[in-house]
């Protein structure tokens, strides 16, 4: 009996987590819905419209290939983060939320010369790359959280399979794609700089989190010999 009541806590916390994370990303879609046609003063921007729709469609595709268990994750309240992780993911979502603040003004003031057709469909195929990347990281990565810690109440262990063969972080290879392309979508070169500086904090918190799971996670180490590098296959 009490095997079963916990159980059905379980499947409860799971979906109500899971309901969280769907609340979760639905309010930062409309954020950078309301920071793009609001720094851009107008709503007839085709290509905000178009990075908008496409970043729907993969949150659906993701909702039915990923795992219930990835997915109630992310939306649960984290414990034991890495104190250095909450002060790299404050710096992350700002500037992530600032790529669409400069494309929005760079619209509206024009900064950037206008970008040909054939820029912008590199950059959709360019953020799709990415993020089918980042999913297929997680479809074999089950303890890819929103923050850097060990897991230890779900039985954290190495995984070594699907893209980890090539690279050990290649969700952050993917994120860093994708953001490299979408001010490519919305057709602001200025909107780049802000790109670099998510690129850098990625980086740097490749560094850390690689560091911290050498020394927290078990067989982490052994699984650091065999796939010598972290982000880009052959060079780093």
């Amino acid at each position: 009996m009490t095997t079963q009541k916990k159980l059905d806590n379980d499947t409860q916390n799971t979906r109500k987590n899971i309901l969280k994370r769907i609340l979760q990303v639905t309010i930062y879609i409309i954020l950078i819905a309301i920071i793009l046609f609001v720094s851009a003063g107008r709503i007839d921007w085709a290509y905000a419209w178009i990075f908008i729709a496409t970043s729907i469609l993969i949150i659906i595709i993701n909702a039915f290939i990923l795992s219930p268990e990835l997915i109630a994750e992310r939306g649960r309240k984290k414990e034991n983060v890495e104190k250095w992780d909450r002060s790299i993911s404050r710096l992350l979502i700002f500037t992530c939320l600032g790529i669409y603040l400069v494309s929005g003004l760079d619209i509206r003031f024009k900064w950037s010369y206008e970008l040909s057709l054939w820029i912008h469909i590199l950059g959709i195929f360019t953020f799709i790359f990415g993020n089918v990347l980042v999913s297929w990281s997680m479809i074999y990565n089950k303890f890819f959280s929103t923050a850097v810690r060990i897991q230890y109440e779900r039985g954290h262990i190495v995984v070594n399979a699907g893209p980890y063969r090539f690279i050990r972080h290649p969700g952050y290879l993917g994120m860093i794609i994708y953001h490299l392309a979408i001010s490519l979508i919305l057709g602001s070169l200025w909107a780049l700089i802000m790109a670099c500086l998510v690129v850098a904090l990625f980086i740097i918190r490749t560094i850390f989190e690689d560091n911290t799971l050498k020394n927290k996670l078990e067989g982490y180490r052994k699984y650091a010999e065999k796939v010598k590098y972290k982000l880009i296959p052959g060079i780093w």
